[in-house]
């Protein structure tokens, strides 16, 4: 309505009817009517929010890569989430004009948690003072920016926090899976770095994850907890397929054994302000960039609003 009310202003001054106005000009009355169309359009308004979010909580994204997916995933990230991120950069074994960061590593599975170390010292000495927080994704993890940025708002990233999908094997604390990403506050980065530095941290792992969550362990950086109001999860270490399905009461397949909480199949699963899914091919990275950005049901309003919510949040 207020769309076709701009519209019969624009008609109403082209033929000089507002002589009768006396409290506003012409222009005036149309940016009047502009201001209230932003006012009440929530598009405008969640793109006003989201446009907001990203200048006060800057996102470093690291994405661990290699030269042989440049082509096959790596591109499609840049087409995609990675236009979103403050700060990219794709780190590989070798640079290139991608482009990549070299770090002194080789590629392999058991080259993973070097390849991290690395990427994080490199982070730290280069682009510390340039974000807020330091995301580490895989190159066929599709993450959503706005949501990470809304659920970082609400911490500080001079607290030593980590955020991801919590498992607990392994780790006294637990540690925050790979492949679903993981994000790093500011102070998180300095003791991570500082603890190879003073030989409080090794490399005693091959499992990236794993090696990653015993030091934050022993740096005393906590894990944060990275669910919704309504104790959805928001990061994800496999496709959406893999979760949305509703099933029978069954014990837990193999891809939940992991879990910190207690798993929920079917559409409670998944918190509606997701971050990441992982294992996204080059053809799901864009069916998820189409379906989280243009595709809208007409005529449906939204009612989920995680900000007007108790936090019904719980350890199970």
């Amino acid at each position: 309505r207020n769309f076709y009310f701009i519209n019969i202003m624009h008609i109403i001054c082209k033929y000089s009817l507002v002589e009768h106005l006396k409290y506003t000009t012409c222009a005036n009355l149309i940016q009047l009517c502009t201001l209230l169309y932003q006012k009440n359009d929530s598009t405008f308004k969640n793109r006003t929010a989201a446009m907001d979010l990203s200048q006060k909580v800057r996102v470093l994204c690291w994405v661990m890569t290699q030269p042989q997916h440049l082509k096959s995933r790596t591109q499609h990230i840049r087409a995609t989430w990675g236009r979103r991120c403050n700060i990219v950069l794709y780190m590989s074994s070798e640079a290139s004009d991608f482009p990549t960061v070299g770090l002194n590593v080789s590629e392999g599975r058991n080259q993973l948690y070097w390849k991290t170390i690395r990427a994080f010292q490199h982070i730290h000495m280069h682009h510390l003072d340039d974000a807020d927080w330091f995301l580490k994704a895989d190159d066929d993890t599709f993450v959503v920016l706005e949501n990470l940025r809304y659920g970082l708002s609400k911490h500080n990233t001079e607290e030593p926090l980590y955020f991801g999908r919590r498992f607990k094997p392994f780790v006294a604390q637990g540690y925050m899976s790979g492949g679903a990403g993981y994000i790093l506050s500011k102070e998180a980065l300095r003791r991570f770095v500082k603890g190879f530095a003073d030989g409080l941290c090794s490399h005693n792992t091959n499992i990236e994850d794993i090696g990653l969550g015993k030091c934050m362990e022993t740096m005393k950086v906590q894990l944060g907890d990275s669910r919704d109001v309504l104790g959805r999860q928001t990061f994800h270490p496999y496709p959406p397929h893999y979760y949305l399905p509703r099933q029978l009461p069954r014990p837990r397949p193999w891809y939940l054994l992991y879990e910190h909480y207690h798993p929920v199949e079917g559409p409670g699963c998944c918190s509606d302000l997701a971050i990441s899914f992982h294992y996204i091919d080059a053809v799901q990275m864009h069916t998820l960039e189409y379906y989280t950005y243009h595709l809208h049901p007409y005529g449906y309003k939204y009612r989920f609003n995680p900000d007007e919510r108790s936090d019904n949040r719980n350890n199970n």
